[in-house]
């Protein structure tokens, strides 16, 4: 087969490639991730108290339907953002917890020893903290806010730091952070899925059993999940439970081997480049001939890594720069003159949940871990000091995505729910300075 030389590649083709490949070092770094998550959180909270304030409103709450013939399913873009798209935000923490448990931080108890006690602590003492100075029954619903760390934030945060923080302080604050996840799933499920209708199981039970099914007979083509997917999916929605559950759900089932093969991947592609080869497409009968090494090649290609990582890698960019952005813009803009915090309720609410942010995080995190140390049941990871368990105790206050998803789910009152909201975005940016402030002190005591 005849091959254009390297020199003959047109000059604008060869800048476009080495724009891709830039774009897609790009956007695998974390701490982009986060600084484009804090401005679309600024942009929805100045786009909320500008002049334009009443757009901002609007378009959240225009109708967006899909239907089929008689069949018309109508709800707010809001709804879509908040209940489907973040499914998929759902859908990648899942499979990170399954990549954890299967060969991570979680796949012994030894390992995920110390994490856990610091997720717990984590968990408790801010939702003790919030208790305690919120003791109002409509208050006393927001208890869960600030029990939730953010993994995009939190890591992104700890990549601005640079590569002078040990690798194990990013594994503990990772390991803490997908627990934390767990902790915050089964808090929705559990306390925030009110009034169920049970009917609604049988359907989501049909989607799994549809997912179960796919991957015995050995489908692995992600889109072929998609149907099944939306079952599931449509099944929780019925039921009354938080549709975006769905998502860790098939993260939680997503294979992490790939689909079994008569011979093994690496073996397959080199087979079939061989094939390849060794074939004359000069004809079209020759050409025709080339489609089934074709169809092994890329069976063989998209095999060598397991679903659980392959899937998980194509959504990240998705999720990370789209779909975790727009839920910070339509949801962060927090009318101001709109929380009255002259009102005991609104004034103790966004106290509450900013303080169990900053002081109780850190104090659970970093207290769980002593305590463990201390009666002999667990030790520090490998280049990790207390310096470093304190540093991870600050950056697991910013709770930005997961905070405000369970304030929403909390709050009917609208100025409840604003004053939660800002809460957050104080105590999650308090979090992030006092951690950066502290990480660079941790920086220079190293130096």
């Amino acid at each position: 087969m005849s091959r254009t030389p390297s020199h003959e590649i047109p000059r604008a083709q060869l800048l476009a490639q080495r724009a891709l490949a830039t774009l897609e070092r790009f956007l695998h770094i974390e701490a982009v991730s986060g600084g484009i998550l804090l401005l679309a959180a600024a942009g929805a909270l100045i786009w909320a108290n500008s002049p334009l304030a009443p757009s901002y409103h609007a378009l959240w709450h225009t109708p967006l339907s899909i239907g089929l013939g008689d069949l018309v399913f109508s709800q707010s873009l809001h709804f879509w953002i908040n209940d489907a798209l973040m499914t998929v935000f759902f859908l990648v923490v899942g499979m990170e917890i399954r990549r954890e448990i299967h060969e991570g931080a979680l796949s012994s108890l030894r390992q995920a020893g110390l994490p856990l006690a610091a997720a717990l602590g984590g968990v408790a003492v801010p939702a003790l903290l919030y208790t305690a100075l919120n003791t109002d029954p409509a208050s006393l619903q927001g208890w869960a806010v600030p029990t939730a760390t953010d993994i995009a934030f939190a890591v992104g945060v700890l990549a601005l730091l640079g590569r002078s923080i040990p690798g194990n302080v990013r594994v503990f604050l990772l390991a803490l952070a997908i627990i934390d996840d767990i902790a915050a799933v089964l808090i929705i499920a559990f306390f925030y899925s009110g009034g169920l209708q049970y009917g609604g199981f049988l359907v989501a039970i049909l989607g799994i059993l549809m997912v179960v099914g796919l991957q015995r007979i050995g489908v692995g083509s992600a889109l072929a999940y998609l149907v099944p997917g939306a079952v599931v999916w449509s099944g929780l929605l019925i039921t009354g439970a938080h549709p975006t559950l769905a998502g860790v759900v098939l993260g939680l089932m997503t294979p992490v081997r790939s689909i079994p093969m008569r011979e093994r991947p690496l073996d397959a592609l080199s087979h079939a480049i061989g094939e390849l080869l060794g074939r004359n497409a000069g004809t079209d009968q020759d050409a025709g001939r080339l489609a089934e090494p074709l169809r092994r090649l890329r069976l063989a290609q998209r095999e060598m890594r397991p679903p659980v990582v392959r899937v998980q890698t194509a959504l990240h960019p998705w999720v990370a720069f789209g779909i975790m952005p727009l839920f910070a813009l339509a949801n962060a803009g927090v009318a101001l003159d709109g929380v009255d915090l002259s009102l005991p309720g609104p004034q103790w609410v966004m106290a509450g949940v900013a303080v169990a942010l900053v002081a109780g995080k850190a104090a659970g995190v970093i207290g769980a871990s002593w305590l463990v140390v201390r009666l002999g049941w667990c030790r520090l990871p490998p280049g990790v000091d207390w310096g470093g368990v304190c540093l991870i105790g600050l950056l697991a206050g910013i709770g930005f995505t997961m905070s405000i998803f369970i304030a929403m789910l909390a709050f009917a009152d609208e100025s409840l729910l604003a004053a939660a909201k800002l809460g957050v975005l104080l105590g999650s940016l308090t979090a992030a300075i006092l951690g950066l402030a502290w990480g660079a002190v941790l920086i220079r005591r190293r130096a």
